[in-house]
């Protein structure tokens, strides 16, 4: 077992237990005070003199929690998983993965992401169209465009380091110096992304310890891919997890991908982060055409609040494991390849929409029948951006007027006179309008249509054959009170 990462003095704490045979939690935060006041290099929880034979599980994650919030990524802590079973054992071991937290966040919430491959990937990402740029996507695309490959992604999700200047973009470089002497790996094959608040410097003494936290948690299993997930979550409700296996020169090829977005999202990108991986052998030049190609129609198809993030940032590593013969032109290969990366980003656009902050509903608007796709993309993320038929869908409420109307100021020409609307559902599908004039339609059935948690809007404006998608969500209550008290 590789124990490299140890280093300098890790101390066994005792376990203090109250008159209720509970954890004392006044007085083990006192304790970790002391330990790390007084020089060492981490902490052992539960260890040989610990009291882990006596303590209950719920009750071993209880004090994990507790201890992982007063440390507060100032020292690595190491979990003790001895059982007099080894089922016991699985489960402490599962427990320890998913309670890292490296104290950039409040109360030992998960805020930390690392991202690693054996042998150098390929790099592809594109980013945020915003003007202000926070840190870390300027650091990424210098790795990205400047450099041949790329080994790690570090991701934090409690601090933007957005708007901090030099100094917040020499953090991101401490940040790939921590990872590259954890891993031992090239510091400039180190990627690095963060989200949360704009305006603050990262706390780098904190993502450093979290680095060497988190490198013994490295694991090519379920579990350790859904705690990385969670960990880069922000506002989100739950994490944003997919994967595709396709076969490519009688190989299987795998594509997985994280990401986190909630609020602050609007084409062209938005607040989000996501990680692409694949173990397929592709160019560097081909894998960034095909991110670009795929891009378009889904990431920057969603908005949840017409606000486009400092920080959005997609980023996507191949390193060619799976054996494949090598994708360096547009064939066969290329194209399944890229329909199969199409899916993974179209299934995670839409976890975004549908998790936007405070939605009750994934609101899809499909325009068919243009004379162009550019006339279709205009058109379908106008309605998706209108905060009025936001507010309907909310409502339950088909208010199709709405619709047309977002249609009619997109600035795409089509003839108001020649458009048919339908509402689809799972409870259902119904005409709404035919030739821009409302049919006779049940206001009850539409009110059901619209009531499930995935409503669709497609309107068709017999103008061609072109076709786009976008997607969004309801406007309700709690989109304001999250974002009333982001910061605490």
């Amino acid at each position: 077992m590789n124990t490299d990462f140890i280093k300098g003095v890790v101390v066994p704490m005792i376990t203090p237990i109250d008159q209720d045979e509970l954890i004392d939690e006044k007085a083990i935060r006192s304790q970790v005070d002391y330990v790390i006041d007084g020089g060492v290099s981490g902490i052992l929880l539960y260890g040989s003199n610990g009291e882990f034979y006596v303590i209950e599980e719920d009750e071993m994650e209880r004090g994990l929690k507790i201890v992982v919030d007063q440390v507060a990524g100032r020292v690595p802590v190491y979990f003790g998983i001895g059982a007099i079973s080894t089922k016991k054992c699985i489960r402490l071991a599962k427990m320890a993965a998913a309670g890292g937290a490296a104290g950039i966040k409040k109360q030992g919430v998960k805020d930390m992401a690392l991202v690693y491959s054996e042998v150098p990937c390929v790099a592809a990402g594109t980013f945020t169209t915003n003007i202000v740029k926070a840190a870390p996507v300027k650091w990424d695309q210098e790795i990205v465009y400047n450099h041949p490959t790329a080994q790690a992604i570090v991701c934090n999700s409690g601090i933007a380091n957005a708007c901090t200047g030099e100094e917040g973009y020499g953090y991101c470089r401490k940040t790939a110096e921590a990872a590259s002497a954890a891993l031992s790996i090239p510091e400039d094959s180190v990627l690095v992304a963060s989200t949360g608040v704009i305006g603050k410097q990262i706390p780098i003494d904190k993502i450093a310890a979290g680095v060497e936290m988190l490198k013994p948690q490295l694991a090519a299993t379920r579990e350790a891919a859904a705690t990385a997930a969670q960990a880069i979550m922000t506002t989100d409700t739950e994490p944003k997890e997919v994967a595709v296996q396709i076969e490519i020169g009688g190989k299987t090829v795998t594509i997985g991908s994280m990401c986190k977005g909630s609020g602050m999202i609007h084409p062209n990108m938005c607040t989000m982060l996501s990680f692409v991986a694949t173990d397929a052998n592709i160019s560097k030049e081909m894998l960034q055409k095909a991110l670009s190609e795929v891009v378009p129609d889904t990431y920057n198809m969603v908005s949840v609040d017409g606000d486009t993030s400092t920080n959005d940032t997609v980023l996507l590593l191949a390193n060619g494991l799976a054996g494949n013969p090598e994708i360096t032109e547009e064939n066969e290969d290329y194209k399944i390849f890229k329909e199969a990366l199409f899916e993974v980003n179209k299934t995670q656009a839409m976890h975004i929409a549908g998790d936007g902050e405070g939605a009750t509903a994934l609101f899809e608007v499909t325009i068919q029948g243009a004379e162009s796709k550019e006339q279709a993309v205009t058109l379908a993320k106008s309605v998706i951006t209108s905060s009025l038929t936001k507010a309907a869908i909310f409502g339950h409420d088909a208010n199709w007027g709405r619709i047309l109307c977002a249609m009619g100021y997109s600035g795409a020409k089509f003839d108001p006179e020649n458009v048919d609307l339908y509402f689809e559902s799972a409870a259902g599908k119904l005409q709404i309008i035919t030739k821009g004039v409302a049919v006779d339609y049940s206001e009850e059935e539409a009110t059901k249509i619209l009531s499930e948690p995935k409503v669709t809007a497609t309107a068709d404006i017999h103008m061609g054959e072109a076709t786009a998608t976008a997607w969004g969500c309801d406007l309700t209550y709690d989109y304001v009170k999250i974002n009333a008290d982001y910061r605490s």
